[in-house]
């Protein structure tokens, strides 16, 4: 029963008994897509940031503000992991089926989702640089969530701290990254009008 699950709501393994079961009674392309779509769309992602980065990497703040965020906040839930040693669901409710094809062995902890993190984190990341890629990259960066209990392997809560925690983070290393952007310099006179002053003085 899930009320007798130590450090997790009730409600958390409530949700997960009801997202596995029915994701066990979906299609199987549907499972299939899911399955896969936990380790695309994270690669989509990461194509969109690496896309966003290649334009923006002459400006004073490019993109790479973002991919330290990112950084940051899955080293961050990876902390988390392993100070938590949170029990994986699919092992404490081993009499469901999953759609993974296995789940992850003990000490692959559960809380914080490592995937939700990296993919929240780079969908603020491509928000803050481009709010139209980024209308985009949230909806995909969700998904890559929720796949990640629809396979079985997290609880709700796991993926939901880790796409907050991941957003959080980037988003606050981007604006902190603006914020101490060198001044600009004086600007110097153009030599077109230093002759002309020149010239008048004579």
């Amino acid at each position: 029963m899930s009320n007798e699950i130590e450090n997790v709501p009730d409600v958390a393994g409530e949700w997960y008994r009801d997202i596995v079961e029915f994701a066990a009674g979906t299609p199987g392309f549907v499972q299939s897509f899911l399955a896969h779509f936990t380790e695309l769309g994270v690669v989509l992602l990461a194509g969109i940031w690496a896309l966003l980065w290649w334009r923006t990497r002459r400006t004073p703040v490019p993109a790479t503000a973002g991919a330290a965020g990112v950084v940051l906040a899955y080293g961050l839930s990876e902390w988390a992991k392993t100070y938590l040693d949170a029990e994986r669901p699919c092992r404490t409710f081993a009499d469901l089926t999953i759609v993974a094809s296995e789940c992850p062995p003990t000490g692959d902890w559960s809380f914080p989702s490592n995937h939700a993190t990296v993919a929240g984190a780079l969908a603020v990341a491509i928000l803050l640089v481009s709010p139209r890629l980024g209308l985009l990259a949230v909806p995909v960066a969700a998904l890559v969530a929720f796949s990640r209990v629809f396979v079985g392997v997290h609880y709700p809560h796991d993926v939901v701290a880790g796409f907050l925690l991941g957003a959080v983070v980037t988003a606050v290393v981007v604006v902190l990254s603006r914020s101490v952007r060198p001044g600009r310099r004086a600007a110097r006179p153009a030599p077109d009008s230093a002759v002309r002053a020149g010239s008048g003085s004579r």
